[in-house]
């Protein structure tokens, strides 16, 4: 007489006691047969679906979907090109590439099911393609996604695509520890004003007073005119450096301030009109980047100048009004560069070329 057997039943253990190895295999057999037909458990999707009181099929994937829907995603997967296909969420890659392959070799989709026969497709993955086709505004965001992810890499906050197109001008300010400077340009990268400020005493000392701080930037906001948008110079000093707490410190309040003070209409519309542009992604568009440190726009400002007289179509527009004092400011700074100066200029430009136009 054997000794006790265990085997797998279900999904549980079971011990018999088999008095004879033709009694187990008996065992075995019946089973196995179990076993097999023992119905599966229902897998459940983690989807969110467009309508919201859709209910989870018994068996049947085209049980999901009306049959309208049906239609209109098997119009989408028999008619769409690659790249097409791309555009939905999940179809990306290999995916759209291997419907497209099915499509030619077996002709049409007759159901949703059969998209499963389509290599790198089981039931959940073709429950996700199937709900977003349905879903525009998910497809329409994650098309979205690439520029949006572009434009958070050096612009902060996030501003709607439409608000960008729409800039008629902006003003740039680039500030540091000595002086401030502002370049004013519209959508044609027309210079209308081009000013600096070097008369400030706000590093002098640490008492870091927001009374003055107060006063000094009041003043000179002042001067600026009205704009669609104001572009702050975001740097990029490390807060681990202890020895550059002092100039942190500065440039945060300054920050803070200029926030504050011409974002006129934020408590009544919630609309940014104050925004901050990486300094190191204005390098990298000018091409002044050596490894991580940036060098200094001179001679690319120099050469706007120049190019605005001697150039029919020149990149940067200096009015020729304004020229004459335009170039004797930048003169001026011969002997002692004002990269705060140079830097609102460029800053500017690369605003408008990497943000507002194509």
């Amino acid at each position: 007489m054997c000794g006790p057997t265990l085997f797998m039943a279900g999904e549980r253990w079971r011990c018999f006691l088999a008095p004879s190895r033709s009694s187990v295999f008996r065992v075995l057999h019946n089973s196995c047969c179990r076993k097999k037909s023992t119905t599966p458990k229902k897998i459940t999707p983690n989807v969110t679906f467009c309508d919201e009181n859709a209910k989870e099929p018994e068996n049947a994937l085209d049980k999901l979907f009306s049959s309208e829907q049906q239609a209109s995603i098997l119009h989408v997967l028999n008619t769409a090109s690659t790249k097409e296909l791309e555009a939905f969420r999940f179809l990306r890659g290999r995916r759209s590439i291997n419907i497209v392959k099915h499509r030619e070799n077996f002709g049409p989709f007759q159901n949703l099911e059969s998209l499963m026969n389509v290599h790198l497709f089981k039931y959940k993955s073709t429950v996700q393609v199937c709900n977003s086709i349905l879903c525009p505004k998910t497809r329409g965001e994650k098309r979205k996604l690439p520029e949006n992810r572009f434009l958070r890499k050096f612009l902060k906050p996030d501003i709607e695509r439409e608000r960008l197109k729409a800039v008629n001008s902006i003003i740039s300010i680039v500030f540091g520890t000595r002086r401030i400077a502002w370049a004013h340009l519209d959508r044609k990268l027309t210079v209308l004003d081009w000013q600096q400020s070097d008369r400030w005493s706000l590093m002098k000392g640490t008492s870091y007073s927001s009374s003055v701080y107060l006063e000094e930037i009041s003043s000179i906001i002042s001067k600026m005119p009205k704009a669609d948008f104001y572009v702050l110079e975001k740097t990029g000093l490390s807060i681990q450096n202890s020895s550059l707490f002092p100039i942190l410190l500065h440039f945060h309040i300054m920050e803070a301030m200029l926030y504050a003070l011409l974002n006129k209409t934020f408590a009544q519309d919630g609309q940014h009109q104050v925004l901050s542009m990486n300094r190191n992604a204005v390098g990298k568009h000018f091409e002044l980047m050596v490894g991580d440190s940036r060098t200094s726009g001179k001679e690319l400002v120099k050469q706007f100048l120049s190019d605005s007289v001697l150039k029919a179509d020149p990149r940067v527009f200096f009015p020729s009004d304004k020229i004459v004092h335009y170039r004797q400011m930048f003169l001026s700074t011969e002997l002692q560069r004002v990269e705060e100066l140079y830097d609102s200029l460029l800053q500017a430009v690369a605003f408008y070329e990497l943000a507002v136009f194509d």
